[in-house]
């Protein structure tokens, strides 16, 4: 044998070595492939019925929102009418304030001046003869 025929026995050799390891190498990552598969097709058993109950909760909790902001707009609408309201009787109020505070002020007055006017009489029995009342100065 020659030295070229050495080296060409010795190179093939070593593909043959080269290509043995790469089999080894690619049967492992294709068990390792196998394993993945299985655990992704176990994963996707237990997380779909998990994803179909996610989608009934979003749903539902969409519902909810919709009726809350339903809801909402019709608190709204009946705070606006209640403002409206509010605004309305103390817009009448003052007005019957300013109305009858006049004629109400000068009953009181009557009343309390001829109270005391009664009062006075009788002190000083029936034939007596009224005075005129001196105000007090504040």
């Amino acid at each position: 044998m020659t030295a070229g025929e050495l080296t060409v026995l010795l190179a093939a050799v070593l593909c043959c070595i080269g290509f043995a390891a790469l089999v080894v190498a690619l049967v492992r990552v294709l068990d390792s492939l196998r394993q993945l598969r299985a655990e992704v097709a176990n994963l996707r058993a237990e997380t779909q019925p998990l994803l179909v109950e996610l989608r009934r909760s979003a749903d539902s909790a969409s519902a909810a929102v919709e009726e809350a902001r339903h809801d909402l707009e019709r608190f709204d609408r009946v705070l606006g009418s209640a403002e409206a309201i509010t605004d309305a009787v103390a817009g009448g109020g003052r007005v019957a304030r300013v109305a009858l505070s006049t004629p109400v002020i000068k009953t009181a007055a009557l009343a309390s001046g001829t109270t005391r006017a009664v009062r006075r009489w009788r002190r000083r029995g029936t034939t007596a003869e009224v005075r005129p009342v001196r105000r007090r100065s504040a």
